[in-house]
């Protein structure tokens, strides 16, 4: 066998180990078809695992550390979260299992399994907060431009820190109230819905998030043109971690949506400094 055909079964076994464990730990945690799902998954995964130790003659564990963080990584994005980012370059398996099916004659079996047995497995994942990824995108979007064009036409009008997080704190909640109650009745109006307070929750809680984040700086920082820099590096990383979150459990493209955020989100920020600049002048206000 060639070793460039042994590195590459020593990576894809590797790889198969690592999902068995994680897939296997994650069964042990959560109860209900979930569970067993991610316990046939991991069986699956581990069966390939044991496929590929007949040409590299070792059996690895998975790192302990890899196992814990993609248990954290699951309790906060979810199953589907972590299932796909482990999954993530599979559309270029085929191609390497193609490329070392003359020397290894399981490569393509394996690779037909995978896509058929375990694709279908993880479609199967059931989990409320992906029916609900629609309300929390509405409102983490809202609250990002809308309250980082508050945030910097106050920076500007006010001029003190601690008045502008209290202005912020209070068109915040107003706000996450008043998305929460209008995604509830559109829901409400939608016949195919069937819980419109639950997607109210997920707008409101999704909403107070992005508030949060971007609150903080104006708390602990006396001037507010630093307050406000740091405001919108919260809001790149929440923009960040969000659109990253969507973009693998829809396996969408994130280059694209993240851009278009960030560019909408600072876009109205610079506007709103401009708004908040003219208005202090026009009227002659000095705080």
């Amino acid at each position: 066998m060639r070793e460039e055909t042994l590195q590459v079964i020593t990576r894809m076994q590797k790889n198969e180990v690592a999902e068995h464990a994680v897939y296997g730990a994650l069964a042990k945690r959560i109860k209900g078809p979930n569970a067993k799902i991610l316990a046939k998954i991991a069986g699956e995964e581990e069966k390939h695992a044991r496929i590929w130790a007949r040409y590299t003659g070792v059996m690895p564990k998975c790192p302990k550390w890899k196992i814990f963080y993609h248990q954290i990584l699951a309790m906060v994005f979810g199953l589907t979260f972590v299932i796909n980012l482990m999954e993530t370059g599979e559309e270029k398996a085929q191609e390497i299992y193609s490329s070392i099916s003359d020397e290894v004659p399981e490569a393509l079996s394996i690779y037909e399994q995978e896509q058929e047995h375990e694709q279908a497995l993880i479609e199967m994942i059931d989990e409320e907060r992906l029916k609900y990824i629609s309300s929390m995108v509405l409102g983490l979007n809202d609250a990002l431009v809308e309250l980082t064009g508050a945030l910097a036409g106050f920076t500007f009008a006010l001029g003190e820190s601690r008045i502008i997080a209290m202005a912020g704190f209070i068109t915040g909640s107003a706000a996450t109230l008043s998305m929460a109650a209008s995604e509830y009745l559109a829901k409400k109006n939608d016949p195919g819905e069937k819980h419109p307070f639950k997607a109210a929750i997920y707008t409101g809680i999704a909403y107070m998030i992005a508030v949060t984040a971007l609150l903080i700086p104006f708390f602990f920082i006396p001037v507010p043109v630093a307050a406000l820099f740091f405001c919108l590096v919260n809001v790149a990383i929440v923009i960040l971690v969000f659109t990253f979150f969507v973009s693998v459990v829809r396996k969408e493209p994130f280059k694209p949506a993240f851009l278009e955020m960030i560019c909408i989100s600072f876009g109205v920020a610079a506007i709103s400094f401009i708004i908040g600049w003219i208005a202090r002048t026009a009227l002659g206000i000095e705080l």
